[in-house]
Parts: structure tokens; C-alpha cells; sequence
């Protein structure tokens, strides 16, 4: 039962007090305030937990804390802090944008997060510098990134502009609602029309960076693919996911022995050229359906090939 919710103006902290009922008692803390309607994932309030801002009384608790009948729990959400990156002008293909969300489409090359050798240039600092009506997303003010793309793969991304929309997005694809559908030309002709490739998907064994369908702690993880046209060397095929682990198309095309043309990482020896080689991996998310976080409308993007994929088609009619 929610008890208040007040704004400390001299902190801006919001802060919310919770009284635990009998139904309610010897839940862990962490659950017991994921089924409140306060606008966090169970990751995010843990992660509120964890720095110290969920009270029983003055006592800070950790996320493991049963709580008790009658408690009452005090949650103080700290006002959203800059993030640490650096708001850059760089051009943004945007498809659809309003006070909850925005569609890019994404060019291959683009980074979407910040990282070791990429500070800068990434989509997050083109956000930044395009959305003046971002809140806090986990505690900080950035976009929130619901999904992501490789930096070699183009096409459409969805990012929450709040924590309650980047909440909704998220428990859309946690609920395999949200429809995602790509376009890849790989490495051979397939002999099927149609398929479902379901394999775990984990971490590499030897090499930490890669991702595996041979591993030791895999992911449940789901792709579907049709074929839509073939030539002698390659296959120009759709692909929808029905989960989404890291590299998840990549991995999985490679397993079946039909690696995405240009992948560098999961093609090894098999890679040809298909007339000249397209420079990158021939993955582009060309199409993204959701339902809106606010009003629940069921929104639906799509975006065309890119030219370096189109030419590489073009090759692959004309020489293979």
C-alpha cells in the first residue's frame, strides 16, 4: 500500500514509504517492491538497494531482506545526475520520436553505447545532444537504451526517454511481444525454406570476447528465418527474433553453417566475396513493432536496405 509520495525540495529526492501487509510478509525486499507500481524493473530497484537508498525505519537494507507485517519501507529515489559523456552534434536518422520514445535508424559503423576506444561518436552522445527532455533513466539522465545493435549492424532502435517507458519497452521484450525482424545475406545457398534455429546461446570457451552455441552457461535463444531469394553462393533471408541475446543472429546463422556474409567474427573460413565484398556484416533490422509505453497503441517502423546491402544483392545477381 503506497503511504506517500513526497519531494524533498531541498535534495529533489523523491522519496516513497510502502507498509508490507500480511499476504505480503517474508518477501525478499527487492521483489516485494518490484510489484509496486513505482516505475523500476526488479534490476533497478535492486540497484537502489544496492547504493544504500531502501530504509526500514533509518536501517538501510540489502536486496535479500524479508520484510516484515506491518513494516514499513522507505524507498528515496535520488534526482537523476548527469551522465559522464559528453553531448555531441552528430546527424540522427529519426523515424518517430515523442515525449516517451524515439526510433532511430541506425547507419553500420555508429556505436550505440560509449566504451573503450569509443568515448565518442557513439548514438548515446548524438541522444544527448538531440533529446532536451531526457529524465532519469536508472538514477541518471541519459536515453534509455531498450535494445541494442552491433556497430556493424544497421536499422532501426528503439530508446525509452524515462524510466517508466525504458520499464514497459523492456517488459515488452522480456514478454516477446515486441516484433523484430531483419534482413542478412549469408554465406551459402540454403537448402531450406523456411526454419527455426533453437540453441542456447552463452559465452565462448575460450575466447571471452565471442559468444557460443557451444558453451557451458547458455540462454534460451530463438531465431526464425525465410528464405527470400537465393543465388548460387548466398541466401538473401529474413529473420525474426523471438528472444535477443548478444551476436544472437550471427551466432546462431554460423552454427548452421550459413555465417552472415562480411561477419569477421562468425564467418571464418567460409567468407567469399560476393562481387566486392561488402565491408561489414550483411545484418540490417529492417523492421520494429512495439506497443507504445504510455498509451499502448501498437506502433510498427520499417526502414529500407541500406546501399552497401543493396549493391552487394545486386553483385550476387549479376556474378553469383
Amino acid at each position: 500500500m503506497l503511504i506517500t509520495a513526497a519531494r524533498n525540495n531541498m535534495t529533489k529526492e523523491r522519496i516513497m514509504k510502502f507498509k508490507v501487509r500480511e499476504k505480503e510478509k517474508d518477501a525478499r525486499v527487492d521483489l516485494f517492491l518490484s510489484q509496486k507500481n513505482i516505475g523500476f524493473s526488479r534490476s533497478q530497484i535492486k540497484r537502489i538497494i544496492d547504493i544504500g537508498f531502501v530504509f526500514s525505519g533509518t536501517h538501510p537494507l540489502k536486496a535479500k531482506y524479508r520484510v516484515k507485517n506491518g513494516e514499513q519501507i522507505k524507498v528515496v529515489i535520488p534526482s537523476a545526475r548527469k551522465l559522464n559523456v559528453e553531448a555531441e552534434n552528430i546527424p540522427l536518422d529519426v523515424v518517430y520520436e515523442d515525449a516517451s520514445v524515439i526510433v532511430i535508424n541506425k547507419p553500420h559503423g555508429m556505436v550505440v553505447h560509449p566504451a573503450a576506444g569509443n568515448f565518442s561518436g557513439t548514438m548515446v552522445n548524438a541522444l544527448l545532444y538531440h533529446c532536451k527532455d531526457l529524465s532519469g533513466i536508472g538514477g541518471v539522465e541519459r536515453p534509455g537504451i531498450v535494445h541494442r545493435l552491433d556497430k556493424d549492424t544497421s536499422g532501426l532502435l528503439m530508446v525509452a526517454k524515462d524510466d517508466r517507458s525504458h520499464q514497459m519497452l523492456t517488459k515488452q521484450l522480456q514478454e516477446r511481444t515486441i516484433l523484430r525482424k531483419y534482413i542478412a545475406i549469408v554465406d551459402g545457398m540454403m537448402n531450406e525454406n523456411f526454419g527455426t534455429i533453437d540453441k542456447e546461446i552463452g559465452r565462448h570457451t575460450k575466447d571471452r570476447k565471442k559468444m557460443s552455441t557451444v558453451t557451458k552457461k547458455g540462454r534460451e535463444s530463438v531465431s526464425k528465418f525465410k528464405v527470400l531469394q537465393r543465388f548460387s553462393k548466398a541466401s538473401l533471408i529474413e529473420v525474426i527474433l523471438k528472444t535477443g541475446r548478444t551476436h544472437q543472429i550471427r551466432v546462431h546463422l554460423s552454427s548452421i553453417g550459413y555465417p552472415v556474409l562480411g561477419d569477421k567474427v562468425y564467418g571464418g573460413r567460409k567468407i567469399r566475396s560476393a562481387g566486392p565484398i561488402i565491408k561489414r556484416q550483411a545484418l540490417h533490422a529492417a523492421l520494429l513493432g512495439f506497443h507504445h509505453p504510455k498509451t499502448d497503441k501498437y506502433l510498427e517502423f520499417d526502414s529500407e536496405l541500406p546501399d552497401d546491402m543493396q549493391e552487394a544483392i545486386n553483385n550476387l545477381k549479376k556474378h553469383y
